[in-house]
């Protein structure tokens, strides 16, 4: 359709009727400036066309109503405007959200390591204090990841020793490291490490 040849007025009220050439005329003669507003305020093309196509929905939804506007370019750029604020503040929004959920992972990590830290120095003392049968069953089992029954052909004892000094080795273990740490950091340590 030609620009001189654009008819606001009708074409307003054929759209309230549903008419799709009205829609098609009113889009093409304000497609651009909208695209053009949008892009200047996001500098994204793809935001752009999105809001584009926003807009348009919007307008297609309330095509009833649109007739009764009496300077609808005027407020057809207002609702463009509201529409691309009301992005950038949901964008912003989310940006912040997840600058605060990154500090707060950030800080979960940090106290991960700290109690981390502190859980391996308290199991290395605990495991100082174990026979030395123990000790090396423990170490044989947790630290190299061999089976019961590897650990009893490299020892030569039974399967049924080794699980028994296992699970003293364990219990011990157990003890020493509740004795030494509070309840929740203990809590944490088996949630995070067994």
């Amino acid at each position: 359709m030609k620009v001189n040849t654009y008819n606001e007025r009708e074409l307003l009220l054929s759209l309230a009727q549903g008419e799709d050439h009205a829609f098609a005329g009113v889009f093409h003669h304000y497609r651009h400036r909208i695209y053009a507003i949008a892009f200047r305020l996001l500098g994204s093309a793809s935001q752009a066309e999105d809001v584009v196509q926003d807009i348009f929905l919007k307008m297609w939804l309330k095509r009833g109503e649109l007739h009764e506007i009496s300077h609808f370019k005027a407020y057809l750029f207002t609702v463009t405007r509201n529409h691309i604020f009301t992005s950038l503040k949901l964008v912003a929004r989310q940006q912040l959200a997840a600058s605060e959920l990154s500090a707060t992972a950030v800080n979960e990590i940090k106290d991960a390591a700290i109690i981390h830290k502190e859980y391996e120095q308290i199991l290395q003392r605990a495991i100082a204090q174990l026979s030395p049968q123990q000790e090396l069953i423990y170490k044989l089992s947790k630290e190299e990841g061999l089976k019961r029954n590897e650990i009893a052909d490299r020892l030569q004892l039974s399967p049924e020793t080794i699980k028994v000094h296992l699970a003293n080795a364990m219990r011990s273990i157990r003890a020493f490291c509740m004795a030494r740490m509070d309840l929740n950091t203990f809590l944490i340590i088996m949630w995070l490490f067994y």
